[in-house]
Order: C-alpha cells, then structure tokens, then sequence
C-alpha cells in the first residue's frame, strides 16, 4: 500500500526514539476498482486496483488524462458511487454513503438560489440541528473567512463566479467536516480570480490543516497547493507514480516563479501524464 505523508518529518515520527506519534491515517483505499454499464450495455472499467493511503491533515491532489477517473475516485470516497470491488474507509470505517465528515466542493456552485449568501451557509448546520442564532454566527464568520463580509444579504445571482464558490467552501467548511473533497473547484474561473482562490484555499487549510483530496487538471495548480501528487494511468485508472512536492510553506506564488524546483516538479509531472496516448475525452 502507498503511504501519503503530510510532514517533512514522517521518517522521524516512525522512530520510536524520537518522541513523535505516528500520523494517522484519514482516508484509506484497498484494492479498488469501479466498472460502469455504458449506454450499451458494455462493461467500461473505470479504476483498476487503487490502493492508496491519506493520512490525517495531508493536501493531495489527484492529477491524470481525461477519462483516467480521477472524479469517480473522488466520488468513492464521498460515498456517492460504491466501488465494484475493494473498499474505501475514513478513520477506519468502511464507507457506505455521504456524511458529514467528508464535504464536497465542486465545479458547480450548487447553490440555493432562494436563499441569500448567509442562508446557504447557515443551512448544513439549521439540517444538523443548530440553533438559529449560533448557525448565523458561525456563518458569519465563516464568511468573513473567505472575504466575503458584508455579502450576506446578497442572493447568488447577484454574485461572480468566484464568489460564488467562496459561498460554496464557507458552506462546506460550516459543518466542520474532516476531509474536503474538492473536484475542480476553480476549474471554471478566470485566471485571476482561480489564483486568488488558490491563495485563499491554502490560507484556509494553513489555520484548519483539514484533509484535502482535491482533483484538477493544472498540473501547476497541483504542485502549488500539495504535499503529495497522485498521477494516475490512463482508462482504466489506476496509481501511476505518487510525488513528494518539497516546498517550503507557507507559499507565496511570486517566490515559487522563481524556485527551480516549483518549475521542475511540473515539467516532470506534464512527462508523466503526456506520455504519447491520446486522452478519452
């Protein structure tokens, strides 16, 4: 099994001289495989054989071709797709659906559009049983986490693209859940507002150190924001290479332009998804 490791240190807390617990695992994938019924009634394998092990307060990012099923990985670990053979678990419990431990973000805002900025916020925690008063208080300042103070009022078609998916993460993050998945969160947004958010998501999860499985197709995006890169093969999916991103943090954009090493790692990276195939689009 591939071992993720968060910290720089994770060869000395497996020294029992020197004083450290050994980080636990968060997220732990054992042989799995997922197969699809296409429209034709054909068997489509979708992830063969991913074992894979995520300790707890680790940033990794999911990178491969179209079609390598980087997604249906993450929905796996959601719970909202059940795999074919293996089994995912989270703190050692099997998965067996959507709970509030593990949030999803994705490309699509999935917002209510009844509701203004701060009660989309508020209502994971109003579901969760949450006292009015405590819920607003808690969305408030979750909303001024994400720069979004004085919104509250406003209704999502009021709101940018990238402001909408600051809601969508303040909503997510309401609920406290130890894992943030997020699947292409940015994808979608301009340049600037993508690098913004970047920043902002790394601000996040420098004070909360919640772990992340986050999946894009930026190579750069990836090894700006991890610890670890997952490269997977083309359809059928499966782990083609895990790479240590050793960068210092916290990170600033303007020094890591100027690092070697930032430059090199995606070099390497774009060499092992570009490897002469063509993508399954």
């Amino acid at each position: 099994m591939q071992v993720v490791s968060l910290r720089s240190d994770a060869h000395a807390e497996s020294d029992p001289l020197s004083g450290r617990k050994p980080a636990s695992a968060m997220i732990e994938i054992e042989h799995v495989s997922q197969r699809f019924q296409t429209s034709g009634k054909q068997s489509h394998l979708a992830l063969s054989d991913i074992n894979l092990t995520i300790e707890d307060g680790a940033f990794v990012s999911i990178l491969g071709p179209s079609g390598c099923g980087k997604s249906t990985l993450l929905y796996i670990v959601g719970g909202f797709v059940q795999p074919t053979d293996g089994v995912a678990k989270v703190k050692g419990k099997a998965i067996t659906g959507p709970g509030p431990d593990r949030g999803p973000v994705f490309q699509e805002f999935a917002l209510f559009p009844w509701k203004n900025v701060l009660g989309n916020v508020m209502y994971g925690l109003r579901q969760q049983g949450v006292k009015k008063a405590e819920a607003e208080a808690r969305g408030r300042k979750l909303l001024e986490m994400v720069g979004l103070k004085g919104y509250e009022n406003f209704y999502p078609k009021e709101l940018s693209g990238g402001m909408k998916q600051r809601v969508a993460i303040a909503r997510t993050l309401a609920y406290d859940p130890a894992v943030l998945l997020m699947d292409e969160p940015f994808g979608a947004l301009d340049a600037h507002t993508r690098t913004r958010l970047q920043n902002d998501l790394l601000d996040i999860w420098d004070r909360q150190r919640k772990t992340v499985l986050f999946v894009t197709h930026s190579v750069e995006e990836a090894v700006y924001l991890s610890d670890k890169v997952i490269v997977m093969s083309r359809s059928p999916g499966s782990i083609k290479e895990i790479v240590d991103i050793d960068l210092p943090r916290p990170r600033k954009r303007a020094d890591l332009l100027l690092d070697a090493r930032f430059q090199k790692y995606i070099v390497d990276i774009e060499k092992m998804i570009d490897d002469g195939g063509k993508d399954d689009l």
